[in-house]
């Protein structure tokens, strides 16, 4: 009898097996036909931009490393122009041809030009670009039809999905690598929106801006980063298509975005924030600080309220909140559920426009020359116009740490940190820390409140006493 069972079980077991294989996808035998329908409408994109140097006045002699006279030695000589070339992709997504890429493929470019199919060349023009998202949109400068692709449904790639890139990888034009979706909802420090679908499908230089295609042979995501410099290493980067499309289409239409924006900083909810909240586990985003005349000063956000729901959306990590709203109509107003006093409150906030908002449009902070605040032990500089472009940061004023001493009350944090509010004052000049320092000195707590982005990109606020 118990034979029998264990006879009957296998059988079950065998069978239950072969259910699930026969409705599993096989791997496809060849990408060759898809490869090929989809190779005329991913283009090859070459840039060219002038380059000013200049010249040493002294030739045959370089002053050592660190010398004081080495910069100041810069501003003579003869300025000297060359050319500077980069390399890219992109992909068409109309027969009049417009062309999509990374904006870090065609930035600051002279000439752009425009490679179909491996052998016609065109030029191209800028239709639109958006440093935030790393997305550019630009027309091919013809009258020729070309052939489009099209989006698809990012939402509905699945994580061990197989998807193709094609490319110009170190200028190798139509190049064509197959993997899978190895992961979502990636976040790796580089853009300020970052969503990234995650792929073994291998992406090198000149890769970026092109295409990550499904099976049916729509767009599902922008290639547009890897893990390392030195190449592939099995791990690359993508938009997704349904949030880029979002920008592509302001692009086209305004060319500008029109991101909706609340007017809060925020931080990660930790246990121990959630703990002492009485909320049931770390979730939302906590707000540091309200911009004033912003939308959420408006509709009564405060600091130290943890916002859990925007628009009928669940915030389960900080992250997701900046692109959720961004992705939001301009002018649209929202329920916003906050965790205040642990308890719900649900306001009523009417969006404004990020890009036209005082926190957006603040002048670009000049000077490099370093200072000591003596309060935090610490030694910063202004935050620079190529800080901001490098770190494609949302702010345009702080203070760069560039050196920490061993007894600093913030020695935990790390070169290269950026301040950005002490005790929720901007800092909008090294002169305003240092006066807030030196106030907070003065008072009977020596305490003060600093808020910093670190070298991820993250914001963070933490209490510190002074000595």
């Amino acid at each position: 009898m118990a034979f029998r069972f264990i006879k009957i079980f296998l059988v079950v077991i065998i069978t239950l097996n072969l259910s699930t294989i026969s409705h599993s996808k096989d791997a496809p035998a060849s990408f060759a036909d898809l490869a090929e329908k989809l190779m005329p409408s991913v283009v090859n994109i070459s840039t060219s931009q002038t380059v000013v140097t200049k010249s040493n006045p002294f030739p045959g002699f370089e002053f050592p490393p660190g010398s004081p006279f080495e910069d100041m030695f810069k501003d003579f000589g003869t300025p000297q122009k060359r050319k500077a070339y980069a390399l890219g992709s992109g992909f068409i997504i109309d027969e009049k041809g417009i062309v999509i890429t990374n904006n870090h493929v065609i930035k600051d470019a002279d000439d752009i030009l425009v490679r179909v199919n491996g052998d016609k060349e065109y030029e191209a023009t800028i239709i639109g670009t958006d440093p935030l998202s790393d997305i550019a949109v630009l027309q091919i400068k013809s009258k020729d039809k070309f052939q489009p692709v099209k989006f698809g449904d990012s939402s509905k790639a699945r994580i061990g999905d197989w998807v193709i890139a094609i490319g110009n990888p170190f200028g190798l034009g139509g190049t064509v690598t197959a993997g899978i979706i190895s992961a979502r909802n990636r976040n790796i420090g580089m853009t300020r929106y970052e969503d990234f679908i995650q792929t073994d499908a291998s992406i090198n230089q000149g890769n970026s801006g092109g295409p990550l295609f499904n099976m049916d042979g729509d767009v599902v995501g922008i290639n547009t980063a890897i893990l390392g410099q030195s190449g592939s290493i099995g791990i690359g980067f993508s938009i997704p298509s349904n949030n880029a499309k979002i920008v592509i289409d302001q692009l086209i239409k305004y060319g500008e975005t029109k991101r909706g924006w609340l007017g809060v900083r925020i931080q990660y909810v930790t246990k121990e924030i959630a703990d002492t909240e009485k909320l049931d586990k770390p979730r939302g985003a906590l707000v540091v600080s309200v911009a004033d005349n912003s939308p959420s000063s408006k509709g009564g956000i405060l600091s130290g309220d943890i916002i859990l729901e925007f628009d009928g959306k669940p915030i389960n990590e900080m992250k997701e909140l900046p692109l959720i709203v961004a992705q939001t109509e301009v002018g649209k107003t929202v329920n916003v559920k906050v965790w205040r006093n642990k308890r719900e409150v649900v306001k009523k906030i009417t969006l404004g426009r990020l890009e036209t908002s005082e926190d957006f449009n603040i002048k670009k902070a000049e000077g490099p020359k370093t200072t000591v605040i003596e309060g935090l032990k610490i030694t910063v500089r202004q935050l620079t116009s190529q800080d901001i472009s490098q770190r494609t940061l949302p702010f345009e004023t702080g203070a760069v740490i560039t050196k920490i001493e061993n007894d600093s009350p913030i020695n935990f944090l790390s070169v290269n940190n950026i301040i950005i509010l002490a005790d929720k004052k901007k800092v909008k000049t090294i002169g305003d820390l240092k006066n807030i320092v030196n106030a907070a000195l003065r008072r009977s707590d020596k305490t003060i409140e600093i808020t910093f982005y670190n070298n991820q990109d993250q914001l963070r606020s933490i209490g510190v006493k002074l000595d």
